[in-house]
């Protein structure tokens, strides 16, 4: 309670540091969410102009509210993230009436309690997909096909992981535990003991999309988490093969959903851009720019192809099923949070 109380706090200076220029939007979003092959039709059609600004973690959110430097109207936080900005009051209720596409959104999504409060919706979803794992073709002659491959001594100075609390989900599957939202205090320090065990192997933690696609470009990095779809579309635009796959400890799940930044004087833009990210242009854009699954079915079969839309199991939502879709550690964050740190301190 003491945390919340201190972030509610830091969330109201924020909002009432400064407000963003009309007609403009600042969002606070991954990398491909703003990409230009659909936010300068979205800018030239909406005369709302959008600035991005890109994050590596969900971590990263609450931080860049709380540090100022100008006001966000627009974030997308994941579904382990979206209530800790409810219950900070970074965020406001959505005007659902404003949404032209809500009745088209997955109902799985909706149901998720992550988003919503007291009978009020605080997100829109928008993407989601798996967090699986990746290797280069021409390093393997046997294909991995389990998580113990990334503590191989063969494989010394050509691992990777994502510099994000969910290495320790990683490693605690690996240790046997799969109930990774709610470790127990020795079964989250196992975690980090063998995490800590890996780090001499480990080149280097990413933090960007592209920074694990340069490290595998250049051949310092040949298996690594990812994000699915998107890092081993960008390498295969390089000509570089790689190789996604749910190792059998198995993979999590995510959804990212558009959430309105409380006290945003350009509401007016926010839901425009919500609406164009929900249309055939934001969903079929997202998808061919990052390779992530959308939530609104009816404008993915409309703009995909049948083997895209196939693939991306967007007729098959219960695909998440199989995955460890992320949830809220509650007052465990800031557990899961300082032990990520002490590997990385070590």
């Amino acid at each position: 309670m003491k945390n919340l109380t201190l972030t509610t706090s830091v969330a109201a200076l924020v909002l009432a540091g400064g407000a963003a220029s009309a007609q403009e939007l600042n969002v606070l979003t991954w990398e491909g969410y703003a990409d230009d092959s659909f936010i300068k039709p979205f800018e030239e059609a909406s005369g709302c102009k959008v600035n991005a600004t890109y994050v590596g973690s969900n971590d990263d959110f609450a931080p860049k509210l709380a540090a100022g430097g100008g006001v966000y109207d627009l974030i997308t936080p994941s579904i382990d993230t979206t209530q800790l900005m409810i219950d900070a009051g970074f965020v406001e209720p959505i005007d659902t009436s404003k949404v032209d596409a809500w009745g088209d959104i997955y109902q799985k999504f909706l149901d998720q309690d992550g988003i919503q409060e007291g009978g009020e919706y605080y997100g829109v979803p928008y993407t989601w997909g798996s967090i699986p794992f990746m290797y280069r073709n021409d390093a393997f002659d046997t294909p991995p096909t389990s998580l113990k491959a990334l503590w191989s001594d063969d494989l010394s100075g050509k691992i990777s992981l994502w510099d994000d609390k969910s290495a320790l989900y990683v490693a605690a599957r690996l240790n046997g535990n799969m109930n990774i939202y709610d470790l127990s205090d020795d079964e989250l320090a196992a975690a980090q003991a063998k995490l800590v065990e890996q780090k001499p192997l480990v080149r280097k933690y990413w933090a960007t999309a592209g920074e694990l696609v340069d490290l595998y470009a250049g051949g310092e990095v040949v298996i690594s988490n990812t994000w699915g779809g998107y890092q081993s579309a960008l390498l295969a635009e390089q000509g570089i093969e790689v190789t996604e796959f749910i190792p059998e400890e198995g993979a999590e799940g995510w959804m990212d959903s558009w959430m309105v930044v409380k006290g945003t004087p350009n509401t007016e833009c926010a839901y425009k851009f919500i609406n164009m990210q929900l249309s055939e242009l934001g969903q079929c854009g997202v998808a061919n720019v990052n390779g992530y699954s959308v939530a609104n079915p009816v404008a993915a079969k409309a703009c995909m192809p049948p083997e895209q839309f196939e693939a991306l199991h967007q007729a098959d939502p219960d695909y998440l099923d199989s995955l460890l879709l992320w949830q809220p550690l509650g007052e465990r964050l800031e557990t899961y949070t300082n032990t990520w740190n002490s590997v990385k301190a070590q």
